[in-house]
C-alpha cells in the first residue's frame, strides 16, 4: 500500500518526554504519573490505560458548583502506555511550570500533570451580566497543555492597559487580575450593541494569551454560569 498518508510527519512520534506534540494539532503522553485531562478530550491510546472521573477533591471546590453552571469535567488517566489529546484540532501548547502559575478558560485546557495544584476562580466585577465568569487556576511543578482555535497571540500587559473580549481569552498569567469592563452605552444597546459588550482589562507585569477566535458563550442556567461547573462534580 502506498499513500502520503504514510510519510514520516503522519507517524506517531517516538519520545522520551513526557508530554510531546504529535503534530501541532494533537498531543501525545507517555504515562508512568497520572495526567488529568478535560473529558472527551482523549482521541487514541496504546497500552492498558484507565479513564476515572475526577472529583472536585475538596468542599471548598464542591461549593463552587453552587455559583457555577459549566461543563467541562475533568478525568483522570492512568496506566501504562500513551494517551493522544486533541480538541475542535485547535493548536496545542505546552505549559511547563516551575512554582509559578496560569489562569485558564476551560474550553482552552487540554490536560496537565496531576501534581499540579488546581481551583476555580471567578474574575473580579464579573456580575450576572457578563455571566458570571469563571477561569480554572493551575499552579506548582509539571506541564499543562493547552489549545488554541487558531495560532494566538501572547500580549505584554506591563507597558500599557490591555482589553480583550472574553470569548477571546485563552488565559493570563497568575500574577495579574483582570477586571471585567462593559463597554455598553445607552445608545449601543437602543441600536442593537456593537457586539463587544463585555472585555478583560489587564494591566501590570506579565502576559494575556488571546486567540483568532470567538466562543460562542456557554449555556446559562440558575446559578453564575460559565465554563467550568462539572469539574467540581
Amino acid at each position: 500500500m502506498q499513500s502520503n498518508l504514510f510519510d514520516q510527519k503522519n507517524l506517531e512520534v517516538q519520545s522520551q518526554n513526557r508530554f510531546t506534540l504529535q503534530n501541532p494539532q494533537m498531543l501525545r503522553v507517555a504515562l508512568g504519573e497520572d495526567v488529568l485531562s478535560v473529558k472527551g478530550a482523549m482521541v487514541a491510546y496504546q497500552g492498558q490505560i484507565q479513564f476515572n472521573h475526577e472529583g472536585a477533591g475538596s468542599m471548598g471546590k464542591l461549593l463552587k458548583k453552587v455559583v457555577t453552571s459549566e461543563d467541562v469535567p475533568l478525568m483522570r488517566v492512568s496506566g501504562r502506555g500513551e494517551v493522544f489529546f486533541a480538541s475542535a484540532a485547535g493548536y496545542v501548547f505546552l505549559i511547563d511550570l516551575t512554582g509559578d502559575g496560569i489562569s485558564v478558560n476551560g474550553r482552552n485546557l487540554l490536560a496537565f500533570d496531576s501534581r499540579v495544584q488546581w481551583d476555580i476562580k471567578r474574575v473580579q466585577g464579573a456580575g450576572m451580566m457578563s455571566g458570571g465568569l469563571f477561569n480554572m487556576l493551575l499552579q506548582g511543578q509539571g506541564t499543562v497543555a493547552l489549545h488554541s482555535v487558531g495560532q494566538p497571540v501572547v500580549l505584554d500587559c506591563s507597558q500599557q492597559p490591555t482589553f480583550v473580549d472574553v470569548q477571546a481569552c485563552v488565559g493570563w498569567s497568575a500574577n495579574l487580575v483582570p477586571q471585567v469592563v462593559n463597554s455598553m452605552n445607552m445608545k449601543s444597546m437602543l441600536r442593537g450593541g456593537s457586539g463587544e459588550a463585555f472585555q478583560y482589562a489587564f494591566h501590570g507585569p506579565g502576559f494575556v494569551i488571546v486567540q483568532p477566535d470567538e466562543w460562542t458563550p456557554a449555556a446559562q442556567s440558575g446559578g453564575g454560569g460559565g465554563l467550568i461547573g462539572n469539574l467540581m462534580s
